[in-house]
């Protein structure tokens, strides 16, 4: 069966990007193992600790991408880019596995991706392109752009803090879910 890793790119429990993950779970169903990345105790990016034993939580994240056949990362926007915490976890992901060459591999080059994203006025816009960007460098194999979906909030979630997908909403989530699984298993 398809293994896929959905990796939300902050760790607020119950936030609308975790919020959209869990209803691209549910429309993705049984066609697909569903893993969500804990990511939480991946400490900040620090080449004096890179080799030659990484940390317990990076060597975790790494496998966990490893055995997956797609990574699909939910991520809000944060001043039209991606969080932080999320970089740091694409930075120890996109290093080589091993020191020498420096030009090995990492657990990102060749790995299918796709990128969604819940924000603001914007969709996510800039968290999208800037992270198509980061993963297109590490040679990952992102869905195209035009197959990744963003949305935008209504006013009133902020107060609510209930995502609340319209039907036109979760069709687009729906079709990228088809997307991303006819990618993967091409």
């Amino acid at each position: 069966m398809t293994k896929l890793l959905f990796v939300v790119g902050s760790l607020h429990k119950n936030g609308f990007n975790h919020q959209l993950a869990d209803e691209a779970k549910a429309l993705i169903g049984d066609r697909a193992e569903v893993e969500f990345l804990d990511y939480a105790d991946v400490p900040f990016f620090d080449q004096d600790v890179e080799f030659p034993n990484p940390p317990a939580a990076v060597n975790a994240a790494r496998k966990a991408v490893v055995e997956a056949d797609g990574v699909w990362i939910f991520s809000p926007e944060y001043n039209y880019s991606y969080p932080g915490v999320l970089k740091n976890l694409l930075d120890w992901l996109s290093r080589p596995l091993e020191p020498f060459p420096a030009e090995s591999a990492s657990v990102l080059a060749g790995k299918k991706i796709a990128i969604s994203s819940v924000a603001g006025q914007s969709a996510g816009a800039g968290t999208r392109a800037k992270l198509n960007e980061v993963l297109g460098f590490n040679k990952a194999e992102v869905l195209p752009v035009d197959e990744q979906a963003g949305f935008a909030l209504a006013p009133e979630a902020w107060g609510t803090g209930k995502l609340g997908l319209t039907e036109d909403d979760k069709a687009k989530l729906g079709a990228e879910a088809d997307a991303f699984l006819k990618f993967v298993e091409a």
